[in-house]
């Protein structure tokens, strides 16, 4: 038996967190001594663990108290549940490095997150992991970008968008014409010669996230005028249909 100091003092909770616990019900004391003091046994340990588990998936007091006043509710079930919706947080932060990563990989450095929910997020992160993923392309990237200093990389980045601002200068050409596919060339050049080896499915992947929407669609709009991005795109499309 432990007394709800010793419990504060093994698991880093408050005192008056463990009395509040008690007090809505759902961690009360296993047993009071003559002097007040309130005693845990090791079923009361393994109760909290799992508490603190839910608190730490930022399930809520009440919810994690239904959960475990379930009729059906044993240990082993409660930790099945929690190593499912682990699995669920560890998936979604995955995806959210790789879509940080595939937003990196492109070589802009414009984007905002805020305009993804997490739906949206996780989608886009999948669709950029098969794009990216652990290729010796983006080995390669990070090798270079090691090398780099901030001002080489403010460098290409305005570099890049020079390229999109030229694009944009050619919006009243058909995308297939052969002055826009010669652009369209000198970019791949330009991304395997600065950032990694841009092969045509790459490029095809870059075509798509440029006209995909938020941020990265609107800087490229912003360069070259409204209706750039999508440009980039189609004649990314026809490029690359005619390397296949």
């Amino acid at each position: 038996m432990m007394t709800v100091h010793e419990v504060s003092r093994i698991t880093g909770l408050s005192v008056r967190t463990l009395r509040y616990y008690d007090q809505i019900g759902l961690l009360p004391p296993n047993k009071g001594t003559d002097s007040g003091y309130r005693l845990y046994d090791d079923s009361a340990l393994e109760k909290l663990q799992q508490i603190m588990l839910f608190r730490e998936l930022e399930i809520p007091l009440k919810t994690i108290g239904e959960i475990m006043n379930e009729p059906q509710y044993n240990g082993k079930s409660i930790l099945d549940r929690q190593i499912e919706l682990l699995k669920q947080r560890r998936e979604h932060i995955d995806n959210l490095i790789t879509f940080a990563t595939g937003v990196k990989y492109i070589g802009v450095r414009f984007m905002d997150f805020s305009a993804f929910d997490k739906s949206k997020l996780d989608e886009s992160a999948k669709k950029a992991k098969k794009l990216w993923g652990d290729t010796a392309e983006y080995r390669e990237f990070e090798e270079k970008e090691k090398k780099r200093t901030a001002e080489d990389n403010d460098r290409l980045t305005e570099e890049t968008m020079a390229f999109f601002a030229e694009f944009g200068s050619m919006r009243s050409h058909d995308p297939g014409d052969s002055e826009v596919q010669a652009q369209v060339a000198r970019l791949q050049a330009f991304f395997s010669e600065n950032f990694y080896r841009c092969s045509d499915k790459i490029l095809l992947g870059l075509g798509k996230m440029y006209a995909g929407g938020g941020e990265l669609t609107n800087n490229i709009d912003s360069v070259g005028g409204e209706g750039t991005a999508e440009f980039v795109h189609q004649a990314i499309e026809i490029y690359c249909t005619a390397h296949s």
